[in-house]
C-alpha cells in the first residue's frame, strides 16, 4: 500500500463519528504531530498516540491498531522531513478561517498543533522562549483557544492581522524547526536586529 493510500486509510479513521469526542481528527492530528515534530525533547510514541486518542479507539482487531498507529508514525516522520527540507511547507488545509472561523479546517490545525505544544510546554519555551513566544502567536491566535486573553481578542477582531498572520504558518514552522533543531541556520527574519 502506497504512503498516500495509508493516509486516506488513517484520514477515514480519524474522522469517522465513532471516535472520543476529544480525539484529534486528520487535518487537528496533521498540526499536533507537527508540533511533536519540532519539539526539542522526543515524546514517547505511546504516550503522544494515547493523546491523540484520549481514550482507545475501538479497533476491528490488532490489525487496524497497528496500520493507524504505524500509518500515524510514518506521518510525523513525513513532517519532520518536510520540516528539514528547504521545501515550503505544505498544511493539509487552506490558510484561510473563512467566515465562521471555529468551523474552518485550519482553526483545527491549529488547535492540534497547540495541543502537541501542551504536552511538554516547557521544552518549547526551554531555549529561546521569546522568540518561540512569537513564532507561536500567529498559531495561537489562529487556534482561538486563547481568544478571552486581551491581546488575542484585540487580533481575533482584526480579520485583516489575523488573516496576515495565518499566511505566514508555513515559513513560521520553518524558523521555529530552526531555531529548536538548528539554531545557528535560523532564517534572517529571525536574527536578532541589531540595535
Amino acid at each position: 500500500m502506497s504512503f498516500a493510500e495509508q493516509l486516506t486509510r488513517l484520514q477515514a479513521f480519524l474522522d469517522a463519528d465513532d471516535l472520543h469526542d476529544e480525539a484529534l481528527d486528520y487535518i487537528a492530528a496533521h498540526g499536533y504531530l507537527t508540533a511533536l515534530a519540532i519539539c526539542a525533547e522526543p515524546v514517547p510514541e505511546r504516550e503522544w498516540i494515547d493523546a491523540l486518542f484520549s481514550e482507545e479507539p475501538h479497533y476491528s482487531g490488532e490489525a487496524q491498531q497497528l496500520e493507524v498507529e504505524t500509518t500515524l508514525v510514518a506521518l510525523k516522520a513525513h513532517i519532520a522531513r518536510q520540516l528539514a527540507s528547504d521545501e515550503d511547507f505544505e498544511l493539509p488545509c487552506d490558510l484561510d478561517l473563512g467566515d465562521d472561523p471555529d468551523d474552518s479546517d485550519l482553526r483545527g490545525w491549529c488547535i492540534g498543533f497547540m495541543e502537541g505544544v501542551f504536552l511538554r510546554e516547557s521544552a518549547w519555551f526551554d531555549t529561546a522562549e521569546d522568540e518561540v513566544s512569537e513564532l507561536l502567536l500567529p498559531i495561537m491566535a489562529g487556534s482561538g483557544l486563547f481568544d478571552e486573553q486581551p491581546e488575542f481578542a484585540d487580533i481575533a477582531k482584526d480579520a485583516a492581522l489575523l488573516d496576515e498572520m495565518i499566511v505566514q504558518i508555513p515559513e513560521i514552522l520553518t524558523g521555529l524547526y530552526l531555531l529548536i533543531h538548528a539554531p545557528d541556520e535560523k532564517p534572517a527574519l529571525l536574527k536578532p536586529r541589531p540595535h
